[in-house]
């Protein structure tokens, strides 16, 4: 470790003298958030997703981000983002006397324009999402994180439409050799194109995500975002329970392709109205095995009307695809890689909360249901409030879910409250407030409550009768700083 920081100041050393030389401007942005989440019936259960462990009922939770740009000229740089990621004070970095050290790198990239043109490359570790309409989180459901990736934006007409398109590595499990002398296809590779058009009054963005998927990646070893305080791992997300559940287990296949199509729609037209929409179908595995494959469709609508100064009034609704009541022909849900989806930051979705692990953490896909919230909210000077409603009813198969269950057990793919059938529901409310005590510095409190209704017949009566003693509640309160 300190051979690891001794490198570490002499590439800041080396950086640092390059910047003179050079002249290189250097820019750093960054935030800091401190949080303390008091969380009743994490899960619905007050367990994790397998009923082997028990939720504290209080953590404090602390982030801190710094990103580095480095700046040669407007058409040239690079950004080094560091980060201690979500600590608990007790643990790890944030332990008394003899902290471990956990800061890692979470961006890396080289950014410049070919010159002469307006074309931008983008190369290395950087955020990366699936086009989206900016209603629902400003993320995707497909894949919002950060990916190590080589893009590219190709201006066409100016400020009306323009390609972007990419390559993106987001598993080599063997890295640069394998383990024996006999290759194996351990990668899990995506290929994105998109076409945004933006005209007055509208927006469009078709795309399309190829991914190609070796069999011996590790997909159950991959843990991933989007599911809140479930376990969540790109082998749920990805594939069919029929996968794991079924013989011949696994895939036939040495690679299979995924492919994800569909189109992201924004109308400003009629401001202070402004509507949003995402048409998304999604499969793969569809030359593989039957209960191999996995494919389905989602969308999603919204509303919104800006034309009040001290409120804005939302309206959203979606709808999935879900399971039917069979494992042997595959998957009927949407495949996933990275979800970060949510209207209105609702409090049944991970989403772009401003707070981590203070979520419900319901799957999107495998559902159908509608939003209401007041946002921005304010009658004071440097105080905004947020109230959403929201209800989610499953679209899954009770018999399916209940057949995955009775192989796999309860919690080991479908986890209840994360995935819904479609004789069960869940409603969601929270009021989210935010205090700017400086520009800069802000004060957060932010209560939800949620309240499910699930089939002790797909879960079993353990899991649905300690949902039933008492509903989910959430305190999170924290400070929020960004430089």
């Amino acid at each position: 470790m300190r051979g690891f920081m001794a490198l570490a100041l002499l590439a800041g050393a080396l950086l640092l003298g390059g910047t003179a030389k050079a002249a290189t401007d250097v820019k750093m942005t960054g935030d800091v958030r401190i949080h303390g989440n008091w969380f009743s019936k994490t899960n619905y259960t007050g367990w994790n997703g397998d009923g082997s462990q028990t939720g504290d009922p209080f953590t404090v939770w602390e982030r801190f981000r710094l990103r580095t740009d480095f700046i040669a000229n407007e058409n040239l740089k690079f950004r080094l983002g560091i980060r201690v990621n979500n600590g608990v004070w007790g643990d790890g970095t944030f332990k008394v006397d003899n902290p471990a050290v956990v800061i890692d790198v979470y961006q890396a990239y080289l950014q410049f324009k070919w010159p002469g043109t307006d074309v931008e490359f983008t190369v290395g570790r950087q955020p990366f999402t699936v086009a989206h309409s900016s209603f629902f989180g400003g993320s995707s459901i497909v894949l919002d994180s950060e990916a190590a990736a080589a893009m590219f934006s190709l201006p066409l007409i100016k400020d009306t439409l323009s390609f972007t398109g990419g390559f993106m590595r987001l598993l080599d499990s063997n890295k640069d050799f394998d383990k024996t002398t006999r290759q194996v296809p351990d990668e899990f590779d995506g290929y994105y194109l998109s076409l945004p058009v933006t005209v007055e009054g509208f927006g469009a963005i078709p795309w399309a995500l190829l991914a190609v998927a070796g069999r011996d990646a590790d997909y159950a070893g991959t843990s991933v975002g989007g599911g809140g305080l479930y376990s969540n791992t790109l082998a749920q997300t990805l594939f069919s329970a029929g996968q794991y559940a079924l013989e011949p287990f696994g895939v036939r296949n040495g690679q299979n392709v995924f492919l994800w199509a569909g189109g992201a729609f924004e109308v400003t037209a009629l401001d202070p109205f402004k509507f949003y929409a995402d048409l998304i179908y999604g499969g793969g595995n569809l030359s593989d095995r039957a209960h191999n494959k996995r494919q389905g469709w989602f969308l999603d609508f919204a509303a919104e009307y800006t034309g009040f100064d001290a409120l804005t009034p939302q309206v959203a609704f979606w709808w999935s695809t879900g399971e039917d009541d069979s494992l042997r022909n595959g998957s009927e849900r949407m495949p996933q890689i990275v979800s970060a989806w949510g209207p209105s930051t609702s409090f049944l979705f991970d989403t772009d909360q401003a707070f981590v692990n203070n979520t419900m953490g319901v799957n999107a896909v495998g559902t159908w249901g509608f939003s209401a919230s007041l946002n921005s909210v304010s009658f004071l000077p440097d105080l905004k409030h947020r109230l959403t409603f929201a209800y989610a009813h499953g679209t899954n198969s009770a018999k399916g879910l209940r057949a995955a269950n009775a192989l796999l057990g309860a919690g080991t793919y479908y986890q209840m409250g994360r995935d819904l059938a479609d004789s069960e529901y869940v409603i969601g409310v929270n009021l989210d407030n935010t205090y700017n005590i400086y520009e800069n510095l802000a004060l957060m409190a932010n209560l939800g409550w949620s309240h499910g209704e699930f089939d002790s017949s797909v879960w079993g009566r353990r899991f649905v009768n300690q949902a039933k003693s008492g509903d989910a509640f959430l305190v999170a309160v924290g400070l929020q700083y960004k430089f």
